[in-house]
């Protein structure tokens, strides 16, 4: 189980590269866990991989929007409990942590981490209830925010996601057995077969080869994330029950009837996650579509990478731009998204420097307005561009000929569903949660990990 894991995180590296870990149970109930920082591949050799034994296992990247970047937060989690033990893997983040954790503190609780999720593992241990369901719902009913879970107790595993369904979580089959992740992109590294995407407020449990539905947590509206269509899922997955891919091929295509731009020679994408994009304005535009920039994927995600220095000093080093197809041109430039503008506007300083004549910006999202709380690390206004600038500004700074973003009713569209459907709080600041009353400083303010 630990090598399938192991598997599956290493298609989800996408998703986190800060640090990664696995739990593995055996027959008898023992369990065998292995957590380091860095990628997947350099913390599981297969010495290591081979010591995780069992026939069940829990894995984890980590993508940190709640607690530092250090070991003692990396996940899963796991603790001892009188059922066996418990290992907990949690992708989102809760907006009412610091509230939980104070309370969780002044009478009595230990924490081992800074991290937002061990604060369910402690609401767990200190339940009145005496089965291991109600005591999880004794947890989560006090918890509020984003939060898909795989959470072991002994040998059954239970996978519930909150009653927004902000994040994705699909389960699988692939024998006898079950495998769920964050995309399903995890699955076809295996070989598994899709059963279906949990719903919002959807809970089960796998148990002695079975999975059993459990009721779900009470209803709330959906508000499935919108951003991971856009950025961070990926195109080969389907999620929310939506190809990525198709979702943004049509956000190009809304871009380009949104933000023409008559006179340009060419359109390019800033690679990998706006590929589609560039390729869906291309056609609706009747552009022809380039490789401009060529991007080193030895380089891990900018956006995702702990620290700004480290997002500025690797742009060089994970793109260079094709001279021959800039010089002298007038470019149309797709990307998906601009937080904070500063990878924006080196890239674009980038493709002036091979030439280009003239540098049209095109965002195949809306601007980012307000900081996300449910597990997307941008958790100040102030570090978010569109947050604090004026479009003209943001022109100016990028600089650039000419600058569209997407419209909300745009993005909508393009994903498949109305504006009652998704989260879209960090375009509206229309948050469906309450956000925390405390405002985080940027980089190492509380952050949490990623599935």
């Amino acid at each position: 189980a630990a090598h399938l894991a192991y598997l599956g995180l290493y298609a989800l590296q996408h998703r986190g590269q800060e640090a990664a870990g696995i739990v593995s149970l055996d027959h008898e109930g023992a369990a065998y866990s292995h957590r380091g920082m860095g990628l997947v591949q350099d913390i599981f050799p297969p010495e290591v991989l081979q010591k995780l034994r069992g026939d069940v296992a829990v894995g984890h990247t980590r993508y940190s929007t709640t607690g530092s970047s250090v070991l003692a937060n990396a996940q899963p989690g796991i603790a001892n409990y009188h059922g066996g033990p418990l290992a907990l893997a949690h992708n989102g983040n809760l907006t009412n942590a610091t509230e939980l954790r104070e309370d969780l503190v002044r009478k009595g609780s230990i924490f081992q981490s800074t991290s937002d999720s061990e604060v369910i593992v402690h609401l767990i241990a200190r339940s009145e209830a005496r089965q291991p369901e109600d005591q999880i719902l004794d947890a989560l009913e006090r918890v509020e925010g984003a939060y898909s879970l795989l959470l072991t107790i002994g040998r059954t595993l239970y996978a519930i996601v909150d009653a927004r369904g902000f994040r994705p979580l699909v389960l699988g089959q692939l024998g006898r057995g079950y495998v769920l992740a964050s995309e399903t992109c995890a699955l076809d590294i295996h070989g598994a077969k899709p059963v279906r995407e949990l719903q919002p407020g959807e809970w089960l449990k796998i148990e002695d080869g079975r999975v059993i539905d459990l009721p779900p947590l009470p209803a709330k509206p959906s508000r499935r994330c919108i951003f991971e269509l856009i950025y961070f899922s990926r195109p080969d997955s389907m999620v929310f029950g939506e190809s990525v891919d198709r979702v943004r091929r049509a956000l190009g295509h809304e871009l380009a009837r949104e933000h023409p731009a008559p006179g340009a020679d060419c359109v390019f994408s800033i690679p990998d996650s706006s590929n589609a994009m560039a390729l869906g304005f291309a056609e609706e535009s009747g552009l022809k579509l380039e490789h401009g920039l060529i991007r080193n994927h030895y380089v891990g995600r900018t956006f995702i990478n702990p620290g700004q220095a480290a997002r500025d000093s690797k742009v060089r080093i994970k793109y260079n731009p094709v001279r021959d197809i800039i010089a002298g041109r007038s470019v149309v430039v797709v990307d998906d998204s601009v937080v904070r503008g500063t990878t924006s506007r080196s890239l674009v300083r980038m493709i002036r420097e091979a030439g280009a004549r003239e540098v049209h910006f095109r965002v195949a999202s809306a601007p980012i307005v307000g900081p996300c709380h449910y597990g997307i690390d941008t958790p100040t206004r102030g570090e978010l561009i569109a947050a604090t600038h004026s479009l003209e500004d943001i022109r100016r700074h990028l600089g650039v000929d000419s600058l569209g973003y997407l419209s909300i009713e745009g993005m909508h569209r393009a994903a498949g569903g109305g504006t009652g459907r998704f989260c879209d709080a960090c375009f509206t600041n229309d948050y469906p949660t309450a956000i925390p009353t405390h405002v985080q400083e940027p980089r190492e303010a509380a952050r949490s990990g990623r599935a």
